[in-house]
């Protein structure tokens, strides 16, 4: 394909699209954000007006079906991935979509299969395995310096009430609580690090979904082969926003604070033990960029003749097979 700029149409406008995604559009490499759309033409038009985005369009399938987009962004709420994604796949449109993929598995491989079925390409935003700082860990853990990785963990817990998402524990709409919303940055940074997928999956949720409602906490255990263990524990009922990721092995202890951040410096702690006891801490300080930026750069490559990348919606619907899993009581 000759290098040209991917147009991108983003599905779903609101304060996130328009706080972090347009933005890395414009910043990410050989992309524009020439489009958007809302639930109505009106509200449409004036956001597109007020962004500087020449398109504006009140309904999805009046977007997918212009000529001069190229590629979708999906950012909206989670039971509109799925009819999106394929909507834009059957009007010839590459899509990108946020986590989480889907709200069960036979939606994430119905979305799989129009994709490959039209001939565009999926990709979903797990883009924090972009990190510098996550591949850092899995470098780290692939040398041997931890020694035997015998387990790792993940955590990622915020106030929701401070969200604007209104519909974060309705279970029609979301799908799942904070094992969909966050945890899933948490179980594709595990499967990355540790190079592996679970063979065992169990979550203990709180309180218990309906068929209204989701969980509000949620703490997930799970057995990767050689006996690792793993567990992520994430929840929307926390006093303030925390995250963390660490790896246990025989001969040292990775950390990393904030590790789904991108544009901030952060840093990585490796703790070796000397007679049971803590010894030798080795700092590390990683510059992350934007990571958003990073995976519209990698979508774009990707449509303009590049290699697949690692985040495409095969390993999309491997997460949504272990968030189906970890929400079955």
């Amino acid at each position: 394909m000759t290098q040209r700029t991917v147009r991108y149409g983003i599905i779903g406008f609101g304060r996130f699209a328009e706080r972090a995604i347009a933005p890395a559009i414009r910043r990410a490499r050989n992309s524009a954000v020439v489009a958007l759309q809302k639930r109505s033409a009106e509200a449409a038009r004036k956001k597109a007006d007020e962004c500087s985005i020449p398109l504006a369009f009140g309904s999805v399938d009046e977007l997918v079906h212009h000529p001069d987009i190229d590629a979708v962004f999906i950012v909206s709420a989670n039971s509109a991935h799925c009819p999106e994604t394929i909507a834009a796949a059957r009007a010839g449109k590459h899509v990108i979509v946020e986590k989480p993929m889907a709200l069960n598995v036979p939606e994430a491989e119905l979305m799989v299969a129009a994709c490959a079925q039209n001939g565009v390409k999926l990709m979903v935003g797990h883009m924090v395995r972009l990190s510098p700082i996550v591949r850092r860990v899995r470098e780290l853990i692939v040398s041997g310096r931890i020694g035997s990785v015998k387990a790792a963990r993940a955590e990622f817990m915020y106030d929701a009430r401070i969200s604007h998402r209104t519909w974060l524990i309705d279970r029609v709409v979301a799908g799942g609580g904070p094992v969909y919303d966050v945890g899933v940055h948490c179980v594709d940074t595990l499967r990355y690090v540790l190079a592996a997928e679970p063979a065992v999956v169990t979550g203990t949720l709180s309180p218990a979904p309906t068929v209204t409602s989701t969980e509000e906490s949620a703490f997930l255990a799970m057995q990767f082969p050689d006996g690792v263990m793993a567990s992520v524990f994430c929840s929307y009922t926390a006093p303030f926003r925390r995250v963390m990721l660490e790896v246990i092995g025989t001969e040292g202890i990775i950390t990393v604070p904030d590790f789904t951040s991108g544009d901030q410096l952060g840093r990585l702690t490796l703790t070796r033990g000397k007679g049971d006891s803590p010894a030798g801490v080795t700092a590390e300080e990683i510059l992350v960029p934007n990571l958003y930026v990073e995976e519209i750069t990698m979508f774009t490559d990707w449509i303009l003749g590049g290699q697949e990348p690692e985040i495409n919606g095969s390993n999309g619907l491997l997460n949504q097979k272990i968030l189906d899993r970890a929400l079955t009581l």
